[in-house]
């Protein structure tokens, strides 16, 4: 839900309005949940055992509103990712932090082992939504990065990509697994080194999950 919020906020700084006249340039988590994206499809997949896949509802965003189209489009689309590179970085913090107080009350060690599970948790999909983001298929926030690098022609044939909204990336999702763990590949790397930092302030071993 950050993750809409800032696509949202950044866009409004950009000139563009559209999620603000609409609502949704709040945190109220109710106001980014889409029925489908949000709630069917993680079901469906997570019933049939198939790998959990979900989004939130796109912000609504006019760029011909921003003052700048191409600065714009670029800014409102790194945004999202921005932010979840800096929870990222405020979960591994507390994680730590909460370890610290741990150790000083060792009574509440249990409360505090919950409390970085869910850190740990914070992390993980925090890095993982960071780095899935910026695969360059329409409409993850990478394509439009990527279609600034592309020749016109080629450009605009990519940009028509986003007429079929998340279907390339579920088809990416589903039928090639292990590109996708290629591409998240950074995701891993990242996490990888949150926990090495943080590793040495865990309450107990029941902090990381198994």
């Amino acid at each position: 839900m950050a993750h809409e919020y800032a696509h949202a906020e950044a866009a409004y700084r950009q000139g563009d309005d559209t999620a603000y006249m609409l609502g949704r340039l709040t945190l109220n988590p109710l106001k980014h949940i889409d029925p489908l994206m949000t709630v069917i499809v993680p079901l469906i997949l997570w019933r049939i055992g198939a790998p959990p896949f979900g989004a939130a509802k796109p912000v609504p965003v006019n760029p011909r509103k921003y003052r700048n189209f191409r600065r714009g489009d670029i800014i409102v689309s790194l945004a999202g990712i921005t932010v979840n590179l800096a929870l990222f970085v405020a979960c591994t913090l507390l994680f730590a932090l909460v370890g610290l107080v741990g150790t000083a009350v060792p009574a509440l060690t249990t409360t505090f082992e919950i409390v970085q599970r869910m850190l740990w948790w914070g992390m993980w999909l925090n890095a993982v939504l960071a780095f899935f983001n910026l695969i360059p298929v329409p409409p993850l926030d990478g394509s439009h990065v990527f279609y600034y690098l592309l020749p016109p022609g080629a450009g605009s044939r990519y940009r028509r990509l986003q007429e079929f909204g998340f279907l390339p990336v579920m088809l990416l999702v589903w039928a090639f697994p292990g590109v996708l763990q290629v591409l998240l590949w950074p995701a891993y790397q990242l996490m990888g080194v949150g926990l090495a930092l943080v590793s040495g302030f865990a309450v107990s071993q029941g902090a990381f999950p198994s």
